[in-house]
């Protein structure tokens, strides 16, 4: 059985949680706050990295090697044979989930995070807070909340590309998902995690994707 380490909330987490439903693996989950202690990760790594997602599988424990490397999602890729990986769009996949990483990504966590309070268990307010603000400065939580509508805008403009995408397929690359399609869920679904945003009503094929998305099985035949 695979054993996967997360943040629910993390967009990189969610990328990997749906892949292992969507590939009908067994799997067990330990979520992790922004309090917790990462020593088990210390340990499965041996002493090379802290972050999550992790997976381990028997003996084999899989984390990234850097913020663009992938390897948790080619590992169950391979592992599972789902083909999210083909060579043709090898290039182009790279370019995408860097755009969805370093751009969607980057405006969406502010919006779900601002609202922390409304969906993160009191108990855990004060180490998100700590967390956040050693990161992004002292009262950015407060700083995003009074943004919301700036942010709003920008989230729009840079999913805009994503409802093209989908005027003449089902998915963003073709006919069936790819890893960009799963990627991108993930990140949109931290975004919409807290319950307190919804998917821009503009964007219809955008919003059908993303429930086409959740509900998507491999299948192997």
């Amino acid at each position: 059985m695979i054993h996967l380490i997360q943040l629910p909330y993390s967009p990189f987490c969610l990328v990997i949680h749906r892949l292992l439903e969507y590939a009908g693996a067994r799997f067990k989950v330990t979520n992790l706050t922004a309090a917790s202690d990462r020593s088990l990760i210390w340990r499965l790594t041996k002493k090379r990295y802290y972050q999550v997602p992790v997976i381990q599988e028997g003996g084999t424990v899989v984390f990234e090697t850097n913020e663009d490397s992938q390897v948790v999602a080619k590992y169950l890729d391979t592992r599972f044979g789902l083909g999210l990986f083909p060579r043709e769009w090898a290039g182009i996949q790279q370019v995408l989930w860097h755009y969805f990483e370093h751009e969607v990504e980057a405006v969406g966590f502010k919006l779900n995070d601002a609202h922390y309070r409304r969906w993160l268990p009191a108990k855990e307010w004060l180490p998100f807070l700590r967390h956040k603000e050693r990161r992004f400065g002292r009262g950015c939580l407060d700083q995003w909340r009074e943004q919301e509508p700036q942010l709003q805008a920008e989230l729009v403009y840079k999913l805009a590309p994503c409802e093209q995408m989908l005027l003449s397929k089902p998915f963003l690359l073709g006919q069936r998902p790819l890893f960009v399609d799963f990627n991108l869920h993930g990140i949109l679904g931290n975004y919409l995690y807290g319950g307190c945003q919804e998917l821009p009503a503009a964007y219809p094929l955008l919003r059908d994707w993303y429930t086409r998305l959740a509900r998507a099985k491999f299948n192997r035949s």
